[in-house]
């Protein structure tokens, strides 16, 4: 797999990348949602935020931190289209009323703290706060980027989940992203399993232990306990795991201008030793039984 080394404008005709293994040796998902950056010339002909400030919106070059897993077994699925364009870590539903033309009567969710802040399913604001869009945009052109982008990508996730409990029994979802150095709050990896509720003890005793022991300073769902993906696939009485991961971009990142730092290499190799980790004490020690 050769993951887009920079940000592409134009077309997106591959919206979600679903990468298997040869031979499926391991229940794990790696997801990677948040770091496409593929860009429709049209959205960026059209937005009042420059490419640069759009790109910060992105968890950025996370898909190239597990390309490995699928040589060990596992499956990775990236989202090719950016955040700033659709974040299918939200629900469906979850859209800013404040950002359509021709709103129906029903289909929205309640505001949340999510959308009230500008970051629904089609996000209204970019990472520094500034609106994306010059004024309000049809809510066709929302309902078509969820029928384009944000349900391919999820079907390919639930497709995932299904063949693999088919064949293990059960599935672990790793859903992979990373937050600004400032709202890390001193930790470099961030593990959400929403309080306890979508992945089973062992799996996130294991992650948490083997980060600590690669030098990495680790909290638990502080600030971030898990997003859609981990509410509303995290099962782990039907057997369907889902953990969270943030890593902190101070790690690798020159994050003005969104390009990778001199340490982007040697945090690679130490995440990819993690995934390894994840994925082989899974074979001889089942880390989704409780």
């Amino acid at each position: 797999m050769q993951p887009a080394q920079d940000s592409l404008i134009g077309d997106i005709y591959e919206p979600v990348m679903v990468h298997e293994p040869e031979v499926r040796t391991s229940p794990f998902i790696f997801a990677s949602p948040h770091s496409g950056r593929c860009y429709e010339d049209g959205f960026l002909k059209q937005a009042c935020a420059p490419l640069t400030v759009l790109r910060r919106s992105e968890d950025a070059y996370v898909d190239q931190f597990f390309s490995c897993v699928t040589e060990l077994g596992a499956s990775f699925v990236e989202a090719v289209f950016p955040r700033a364009f659709v974040d299918p870590n939200r629900g469906p539903d979850e859209l800013d009323a404040r950002l359509f033309d021709g709103v129906p009567a029903a289909g929205f969710a309640p505001p949340n703290a999510r959308t009230s802040a500008g970051l629904g399913v089609i996000p209204r604001l970019a990472a520094d706060g500034r609106s994306i869009h010059p004024g309000k945009i049809d809510y066709c052109e929302g309902r078509r980027r969820l029928d384009a982008y944000y349900r391919p990508y999820h079907e390919a996730l639930k497709n995932q989940i299904r063949q693999i409990v088919d064949q293990f029994g059960h599935a672990v979802l790793i859903d992979c992203h990373s937050m600004p150095s400032s709202s890390g709050r001193g930790a470099d990896i961030v593990l959400g399993d929403r309080f306890g509720a979508s992945c089973g003890r062992n799996l996130i005793n294991h992650a948490e232990a083997y980060f600590k022991s690669l030098g990495f300073a680790v909290t638990r769902n502080r600030p971030y306990a898990g997003g859609y993906t981990t509410e509303h696939y995290g099962q782990p009485l039907i057997g369907v795991h889902v953990m969270q991961v943030e890593i902190n971009r101070g790690l690798y990142l020159h994050e003005a201008d969104v390009q990778p730092s001199s340490n982007m290499a040697n945090l690679t190799e130490r995440l990819q030793t993690w995934a390894k980790s994840m994925i082989y004490t899974e074979h001889t020690g089942r880390l989704a039984a409780e």
